[in-house]
């Protein structure tokens, strides 16, 4: 077996893997994967499958899964967008769903079960979230499960923001919340793929992934001069978004909330607090 594959991007257990890594891997059998969405506004993946194991990450709704297993109310598959493995909840997924046209680009939206504003909202969706739109009516898009949208909340999937760190501002405030994804509650590196892939940007999920494959890497010293807003900072177990040369964007447990702050004084306290340096800063092109 190939010791060298990361069990968070590896969709493989002793008894069942995915059929491509036949080879690769031992299992004592190999499944074809079955191709379904997620239908709520987000699905916890577990690392197993019961709702109190830890949450590794969400999926958003209208992403893609590749599901292996389905067993006693749990799937186990991998995420197609940043290719994460763990258990969802079934009844969060469908495989009939649409493909969504649209994507959420509001920080958070409402979807009312007509073209109206005063009725009782039936669900809410945070950014990112994939909308299958097959109408209209009025100022609202009307989705394929029947309910209404406002329109200046969506954007086609292709539609891009400018400048993902003004993405990430929108998000100051919001509680944080270990493996969360959306705008109720999210972790440092989710606010940095989040607010990425709202420029079109991939990104793979954790920090130590992010550290690894994203940008380029910046020389820095004790000073920390000379950096740029969308620099990414990382520590051990950390990333945050700089919004200026000296200005650090963060979701952090310390407050428990996205924050923003002088980076070197965030720097010595990390440190102070056994979060170790700063272990390396990376520039996107």
């Amino acid at each position: 077996m190939n010791t060298n594959l990361d069990r968070r991007l590896t969709p493989a257990r002793p008894d069942l893997a995915a059929s491509h890594l036949d080879g690769q891997v031992e299992a004592l059998a190999f499944a074809d994967p079955i191709p379904m969405r997620v239908v709520t506004p987000s699905a916890p993946l577990r690392r197993e499958p019961r709702p109190d194991a830890p949450l590794d990450t969400e999926a958003l709704a209208g992403e893609a899964v590749r599901v292996y297993e389905q067993h006693e109310g749990w799937a186990w598959g991998q995420l197609v967008g940043d290719s994460y493995v763990g258990y969802l909840p079934e009844d969060c997924l469908a495989g009939d769903a649409p493909a969504p046209t649209h994507r959420v680009c509001a920080l958070r939206t409402f979807i009312y079960p007509g073209p109206s504003i005063k009725l009782p909202p039936l669900e809410a969706l945070s950014l990112n979230a994939g909308v299958a739109v097959s109408g209209e009516s009025g100022d609202f898009f009307t989705t394929s499960h029947g309910g209404h949208i406002f329109k200046q909340h969506l954007c086609l999937r292709d539609q891009h923001e400018p400048d993902f760190v003004a993405v990430a501002e929108r998000f100051l405030n919001v509680p944080y919340f270990w493996g969360g994804k959306t705008s109720l509650g999210l972790d440092c590196s989710a606010l940095v793929q989040l607010s990425l892939a709202a420029a079109g940007i991939a990104a793979p999920r954790d920090s130590d992934m992010q550290e690894r494959e994203l940008g380029e890497a910046v020389a820095f010293d004790d000073g920390l001069k000379g950096l740029r807003r969308g620099d990414l900072v990382f520590w051990k177990g950390h990333v945050g978004i700089m919004t200026d040369p000296d200005t650090l964007l963060h979701a952090t447990a310390y407050m428990m909330s996205v924050i923003r702050e002088p980076l070197r004084p965030a720097r010595d306290r990390i440190l102070a607090r056994n979060g170790g340096p700063i272990t390396a800063i990376r520039r996107l092109g």
